[in-house]
């Protein structure tokens, strides 16, 4: 298996890493856990899901340069950020700014995932390490 592969299926699929290295019950858990803390989130009317460029329109630089990185945060949940997006209804970014608590959720699943793929990583990187000896 490759690295790119463990990776995409990883960021595409939260959790994915832990399918693609057998370990079924890790991925069961993430899975569960990433998408309904996401679900939480959106349900929480969390929002920055997408940034308009008129919408930091007199924002200072480290304040824009903040909610683009929570935007990205976001989207490493992979597929449930992407299907938000298609059909979550568009909320502007300063109104859900005002609700933190989903905002904070939804940035929390994309982090959780990038956890999970680094450990995932590690596994592959044990594996491939004890196939060699």
């Amino acid at each position: 298996m490759n690295k790119w592969i463990l990776g995409g299926v990883g960021w595409l699929l939260p959790g994915g890493g832990y399918l693609l290295t057998r370990r079924y019950a890790q991925f069961a858990t993430t899975f569960g856990l990433i998408c309904g803390t996401f679900l939480t989130g959106i349900s929480l009317q969390g929002g920055g899901l997408s940034i308009a460029p008129g919408e930091l329109n007199g924002v200072d630089g480290f304040t824009a340069l903040v909610a683009q990185a929570g935007v990205a945060g976001k989207a490493l949940v992979g597929v449930p950020f992407l299907l938000a997006r298609a059909f979550y209804p568009h909320q502007a970014y300063l109104e859900g700014r005002l609700h933190e608590y989903g905002t904070t959720l939804l940035l929390f699943a994309g982090i959780m995932n990038l956890l999970a793929l680094a450990d995932a990583f590690e596994l592959f990187e044990e594996r491939e390490n004890d196939a060699s000896l």
